[in-house]
């Protein structure tokens, strides 16, 4: 399971090191092979296991292509897809255009999300992490069923 989030330094080549605790576990899982993409609701990039990746294109190739949301979707997330892959240092290379899109910048954030890791600029994953705990406070008393089954 992927889980923390972690700083972490890109280059100006746009290669970080994956944070060492994952490394082991994701070279036997995925043999350091990587999808990155966009996400389509934040400012951030998600960074999947190939084999999740996988996963996830058997569900998008089920979507309609005549639904427009669903091509949107598809285009958004296929789009923007790009294979990545561990160097011998560790590292990850991401494409120009998913660095610009999250603002990628000097310090990242690395962010385990179970299945995939969210990429973020510092900054933007500060203001997200504030803007979450905010929200998440209102939306206490309304919390879904699935939430209200979550016992902390």
């Amino acid at each position: 399971m992927l889980r923390g989030a972690t700083n972490v330094v890109i280059d100006d080549k746009g290669r970080w090191a994956m944070p060492k605790r994952y490394r082991t576990a994701l070279i036997e899982q995925c043999q350091g092979h990587f999808v990155c993409t966009i996400d389509h609701q934040f400012c951030c990039l998600l960074l999947y296991p190939i084999d999740e990746w996988e996963r996830i294109e058997a569900k998008l190739v089920r979507l309609s292509s005549l639904h427009l949301a669903e091509r949107r979707l598809q285009r958004l997330l296929l789009g923007h897809a790009s294979e990545c892959e561990l160097d011998a240092q560790g590292r990850i290379l991401i494409p120009p255009t998913l660095r610009q899109y999250a603002q990628l910048a000097n310090k990242i954030m690395v962010v385990g999300q179970l299945n995939k890791f969210e990429i973020w600029s510092t900054p933007l994953w500060q203001q997200q992490i504030e803007h979450d705990i905010d929200l998440q406070a209102e939306d206490a008393p309304e919390c879904s069923p699935r939430l209200s089954e979550l016992s902390l």
